[in-house]
């Protein structure tokens, strides 16, 4: 061979070697070599068949064949050249395909140049020991004097290389294959056990209208946006919206927002190639990826910042991203499901949350009402935690009427996770198995909550403003009946459930009696009423002496709620005197 031949047929094998190497996609890789040896040489049309299960052959990728030609690239093993070649690997050259038998003409090769010999070459594709496709091509031959010695030599050298691509292309797909079945399988298995643990217990009005819209919602891929204090359950709403889904089956994947950097959030959402940060070793999928199919659940929405809600919103427009570091895109198929417990409405006023993407996000709005605004549910609840409590410690504890009247009564700041929390505690601090309304805290007045009850809902984060606003400048609200265990003291009248609202903590005073002052009568005028002291402060100790020092019953004479009154001693530095 001539050494300027030699040196064009090495700088092909190594183009061709490199382009396999950039990716496994042999659909792309294979095209690509080809189009390359099309034009460095004088063929004319080429293609490559692989084998399937059952040694039929189709077609894998070509060039210079029309899109029906291509869907006739169909041989059965030991079928014409191809078939043969195959069946025998052993490369074969046709220096004219009209003249040969076996030609099958099945591309009408044969046909696009009348008058001129077409000569066609077919090598296998070989790796492993054994045959995986063949390789193909053909090209024009006038003289018929052409030797095709160096072609074949080349065309054996790019199979070799093929069949090598080939097979790690199915080793890695038949491990990945593997592998998303077995975790479709664990998924699901461990999808029936946590129904088992997380099952939503509700029975409130409510409720019912929470999980009728869910179930509405479910088939859809419409994306949800879940809203309600912290722990109402926005999570375990999601998973329960997945599961009724066509996408059961497929990953559910969370991120909480609030709890990453706005670098790691990205990273983590969409994610990196090698070598985009400091410690990136190599290529890292994000959620988006390994939501593909299923659902992604981004919680605590409201508190991205405003540069990564312009970088959400264009992902939520376009479906597709790029990684961190990386600049192809990436396109996915995601059901999303985002949860805040944030006033999304104020911050959009504010400034603080894009209304772009407020509008893109809040498409279906579900509300899932406070523990407090669903007391008929806390029995079940309670019971049901209680219940694994006593499977996992081997305990059989029970609630007393009593105990589960306090449960009804409370507040419940933190919701389902406060009351998950609070039976915990109270369980592993039981003396009896029977757990009386004396073992919680609160009826000692060391609730170890009561100063969350004050706080505003609409910011979960933010801390309130409330402890700012003077006693006599709270506005009032719908009267409601208080509870003893949040006062200092208890008699026979103080033990009824107490039916609270939001704005009653520290906010309102209890209703009035017959002949009483009007709701929203503040502690100094409830005290000039009877002549008392001027001062505030005054006046509470006046209270606290005439009434031994029991909260509730000061609270009572001044006209106010016991937790204003806890909130005025505090403020005012009183301590309550024990006898």
């Amino acid at each position: 061979m001539q050494p300027h031949l030699m040196r064009r047929e090495l700088d092909a094998v190594y183009e061709v070697s490199k382009t396999l190497a950039t990716s496994l996609d042999v659909h792309k890789t294979f095209r690509e070599a080809l189009n390359y040896l099309l034009h460095a040489f004088d063929w004319r049309r080429t293609f490559v068949v692989v084998a399937d299960g059952e040694n039929r052959l189709t077609g894998l990728c070509a060039l210079g064949l029309t899109q029906a030609e291509q869907q006739r690239l169909h041989f059965e093993s030991g079928e014409g050249i191809v078939g043969h070649v195959f069946a025998s690997g052993v490369p074969a050259t046709v220096p004219d395909v009209r003249a040969e038998p076996l030609f099958l003409n099945r591309t009408g090769g044969a046909d696009q140049s009348p008058g001129i010999p077409v000569a066609m070459l077919a090598t296998p594709i070989r790796a492993d020991h054994r045959t995986l496709g063949v390789l193909v091509i053909d090209c024009l031959n006038p003289d018929e004097r052409r030797v095709f010695a160096d072609d074949l030599r080349l065309l054996r050298m790019v199979a070799t290389l093929m069949g090598q691509a080939l097979l790690l292309h199915r080793s890695v797909t038949a491990a990945a294959e593997t592998l998303q079945d077995e975790t479709r399988r664990m998924h699901k298995a461990l999808g029936g056990q946590r129904a088992k643990i997380e099952q939503v217990v509700g029975v409130s009005e409510p409720m019912l209208k929470v999980f009728e819209q869910i179930e509405q919602v479910a088939p859809s891929r419409t994306t949800v946006l879940l809203r309600g204090e912290s722990g109402t359950g926005k999570e375990v709403m999601a998973r329960a919206i997945h599961s009724l889904s066509p996408r059961a089956k497929e990953p559910f994947v969370g991120v909480n927002c609030a709890a990453l950097t706005e670098s790691l959030l990205e990273s983590e959402l969409f994610g990196h190639e090698k070598g985009a940060f400091t410690g990136a070793q190599g290529q890292r999928k994000g959620r988006f990826e390994m939501a593909h199919g299923g659902t992604l659940f981004l919680d605590e929405i409201g508190d991205i910042s405003a540069s990564f809600q312009a970088k959400l919103l264009r992902v939520l427009q376009e479906r597709s991203f790029e990684r961190v570091g990386g600049g192809a895109p990436v396109k996915v198929d995601v059901r999303l499901i985002l949860a805040t417990n944030r006033n999304l409405e104020r911050m959009v006023q504010a400034g603080e949350f894009r209304a772009d993407l407020y509008y893109r996000i809040n498409v279906v709005s579900i509300q899932l009402p406070p523990l407090r605004e669903r007391r008929e549910d806390i029995p079940a609840m309670a019971q049901h935690f209680l219940e694994r409590f006593n499977r996992e410690n081997a305990k059989t504890t029970k609630f007393s009427p009593e105990a589960m009247r306090v449960l009804t009564s409370c507040y419940w700041p933190g919701n389902v996770r406060e009351l998950e929390n609070c039976v915990e505690r109270t369980a592993t601090m039981a003396h009896n198995e029977v757990i009386t309304d004396l073992a919680f805290p609160c009826r000692d007045n060391r609730c170890l909550t009561q100063v969350l009850h004050h706080i505003e809902r609409e910011d979960a984060v933010r801390p309130s403003r409330l402890a700012e606003i003077p006693i006599t400048e709270i506005p009032t609200a719908p009267p409601p009946r208080q509870p003893a265990y949040f006062g200092g003291g208890t008699d026979a009248g103080d033990s009824r459930p107490a039916e609270l609202d939001e704005d009653s903590a520290f906010g309102a005073p209890l209703a009035p009696s017959a002949g009483a002052e009007p709701a929203g009568t503040s502690i100094a005028s409830a005290a000039r009423a009877d002549d008392k002291p001027e001062g505030e402060r005054e006046r509470l100790v006046w209270a606290m002496e005439r009434c031994g020092w029991v909260q509730a019953k000061a609270a009572r004479l001044l006209k106010i709620t016991p937790r204003q009154m806890g909130y005025a001693l505090q403020k005012h530095g009183i301590e309550v005197r024990k006898f």
